[in-house]
């Protein structure tokens, strides 16, 4: 029977999110006893291996990521930071999961559009075209997931379904939902010490 380690590992890099004990024998097409097994062996190769990387068992599952002591090291070799405003944005994004351009800019404001090209840049924010072609959807990516370790399918990821997806004329604004209004997606996002721009 072949070393099953190896293939969770590759899933854990090429998903490149928390995954649970269930998705990952999925994905190797084994039973979960088998994927314990081969975390539980991965786990303790990286455990006694010199590497920058490492697993990690989070509330959101078993994720391949890169050992904080190298954390500065990340800081010092990617440049820039995203501002206060720009993080705003990316909380707003998240908390609607989907979110069309111009609704974001008549919430947010216009300063909204210097963020977006910044997150889509930094990979936390992907950019479809509506049917219409008149603007764009907006979503978070997995990146952002992986980067703040935000389980997809949080509680406070409120479903877009009260925003209309008619034109942005009869948006009632009120339907939005303020990141003010979601402290917890908020100090998940701004509370952060260091925030590079990976």
């Amino acid at each position: 029977m072949p070393d099953l380690a190896p293939t969770i590992e590759a899933i854990l890099y090429l998903k490149g999110k928390p995954l649970s004990l269930d998705e990952l024998a999925e994905y190797a097409g084994c039973d979960r006893e088998r994927a314990t097994e081969a975390m539980m062996e991965l786990m303790d190769d990286y455990a006694h291996r010199q590497s920058a990387l490492e697993v990690v068992e989070t509330g959101a599952g078993y994720s391949l990521q890169l050992r904080s002591a190298f954390n500065s090291l990340l800081a010092t070799l990617v440049p820039g930071a995203l501002g206060v405003g720009a993080l705003r944005t990316l909380a707003a994004i998240a908390l609607q999961q989907k979110i069309k351009q111009s609704d974001l800019i008549q919430f947010r404001g216009s300063g909204a559009y210097q963020h977006i090209p910044e997150l889509v840049e930094l990979g936390f924010v992907k950019k479809s075209k509506e049917s219409d072609g008149r603007s764009f959807w907006l979503s978070v990516t997995d990146k952002f997931y992986q980067y703040f370790e935000i389980d997809e399918n949080a509680e406070f990821l409120i479903p877009h379904a009260s925003i209309s997806s008619s034109s942005s004329d009869n948006l009632d604004s009120s339907e939005l939902i303020a990141p003010e209004d979601n402290i917890n997606l908020e100090v998940e996002i701004l509370g952060k010490e260091e925030f590079p721009s990976i």
